[in-house]
């Protein structure tokens, strides 16, 4: 069965002021769709078509060596925009709760975790994503280049913010401290404590 964009489940305009209508439709429609596409292409003929997703960035030496590296590339842009889609949210908790609340505070707090998380997205070179993955019992900061995954390391998302041009360029042209900031307002808590806990 072919891989295929999620609904976003809200409203492109949902997430203004901090992320602009424009850039959610040309996110989700062209540069997610295009992953998509580009996976669907990779994986024809290779009896994989039918792993989720997360199972076959997982594990990619079981892809054949000459479609590896567009299954990674595509493969890992499908699964972190689909999860970057569901974290965010218009109007939702301004903290996280429960288990993840606790493991936030064991951190050092949240905002110490979002210094950590924007500080590894401003540093990360070129293109790619910071990340909060679980980390026994509690949580780690750390970043990925390009559509890398942490589960392409045997590591949970927590949570995931794209550092692509594409996702902050029209609003903030170079300025990607101001857009990591901005983005903390529209972080879907609930659906990042599902993840701390699914994890566990």
């Amino acid at each position: 069965m072919a891989h295929t964009v999620p609904d976003l489940g809200y409203a492109f305009d949902a997430l203004e002021p901090h992320i602009d209508a424009r850039t959610m439709e040309i996110h989700h429609d062209k540069h997610h769709a295009a992953y998509v596409t580009n996976l669907n292409a990779a994986l024809e003929g290779t009896g994989l078509e039918d792993l989720a997703i997360d199972e076959l960035i997982g594990d990619l030496d079981r892809v054949p060596e000459d479609k590896r590296t567009a299954v990674r590339n595509n493969g890992g842009g499908h699964a972190n925009h689909t999860l970057f889609w569901e974290l965010m949210a218009p109007g939702g908790a301004t903290e996280p709760t429960g288990s993840l609340a606790a493991a936030v505070t064991r951190f050092g707090g949240l905002d110490k975790l979002k210094t950590e998380v924007n500080d590894a997205g401003v540093k990360r070179f070129g293109s790619g994503w910071s990340w909060v993955v679980r980390d026994g019992s509690g949580i780690a900061v750390l970043s990925t280049p390009n559509q890398d995954s942490p589960v392409m390391d045997g590591k949970s998302p927590v949570l995931g913010i794209d550092v692509w041009e594409h996702a902050y360029y029209l609003n903030y042209q170079n300025r990607r401290p101001d857009y990591l900031a901005a983005w903390w307002n529209v972080v879907n808590w609930d659906a990042a404590g599902e993840k701390f806990d699914a994890a566990g």
